[in-house]
């Protein structure tokens, strides 16, 4: 089992989904725990006891991750109550389906070019200045990138340059063995749409699962699997890389 013990991660939009998941299971490995949340505080005081149930040390800090000086502020409050960070997952994000592009609103426009393509940029490179030698950086990316989705092309836009960025910034780090790596999930239940807009009994759930592997769509669980092994020493020498998590089907 991977042993993070000691070590400090720091989870955007840990308060729910993905992001809960990777967090919970980085505290069961023994890492000391900080969890973000846009605005939701009860989320996140929910989140923060489960992670504080594995016996580790935890703290949850409100932060915009689209606003540059809440970034900032994250950073800062994890290095001022761990002393280093070693974990950096850029998880936080927003997602669209459903809506034509010429059915955008300017509104819709902003929202998700400023959460999912600045944030994630914005926390990628507060992570490369912040994060300690040999540590990882990580991308929540999507497999919607990986080709044109009608009624996701604004997600998909605003997902996509967070994995080149990740790329980028893998050869940018290396000397300092830091690993930069993106993991690209299909679709995952109880988080992100699955949470707020599609019933449990809906077709789409169905057809979302036919041909993965027994016929399901993802879990929280299978994403953080991906991020348990980027971030322990198996994968040291693994960066600039996606890793899709998708139930088999090719991406």
């Amino acid at each position: 089992m991977t042993d993070l013990t000691g070590k400090t991660a720091l989870i955007t939009g840990s308060a729910r989904g993905i992001g809960k998941a990777i967090a919970l299971r980085y505290a069961q490995l023994g890492a000391n725990i900080v969890i973000n949340y846009s605005s939701n505080a009860a989320n996140a005081d929910q989140a923060l006891k489960e992670v504080l149930e594995h016996g580790g040390r935890a703290i949850a800090v409100q932060a915009d991750i689209s606003q540059p000086a809440d970034v900032d502020r994250l950073f800062a409050q994890a290095r001022e109550q761990f002393g280093s960070i070693d974990i950096v997952v850029a998880n936080a994000g927003l997602e669209l389906l459903g809506t034509p592009i010429a059915d955008l609103t300017d509104e819709q426009l902003d929202r998700m070019v400023n959460v999912n393509a600045r944030g994630a940029l914005l926390t990628m490179q507060r992570a490369a200045k912040n994060t300690a030698d040999n540590g990882r950086i990580m991308y929540i990316a999507s497999t919607a990138i990986a080709g044109p989705v009608p009624g996701a092309g604004l997600y998909t836009a605003t997902k996509a340059p967070g994995r080149y960025f990740a790329e980028v910034l893998a050869r940018e780090t290396a000397e300092r063995g830091i690993t930069v790596n993106t993991i690209q999930p299909g679709p995952i239940d109880e988080a992100g749409v699955f949470i707020d807009s599609i019933p449990s009994d809906s077709p789409f759930r169905g057809l979302q699962a036919a041909g993965r592997i027994r016929d399901r769509i993802g879990t929280p669980q299978d994403v953080a699997d991906a991020a348990e092994y980027l971030a322990g020493d198996l994968a040291a020498w693994v960066s600039g890389t996606t890793l899709a998590v998708t139930g088999g089907l090719p991406q």
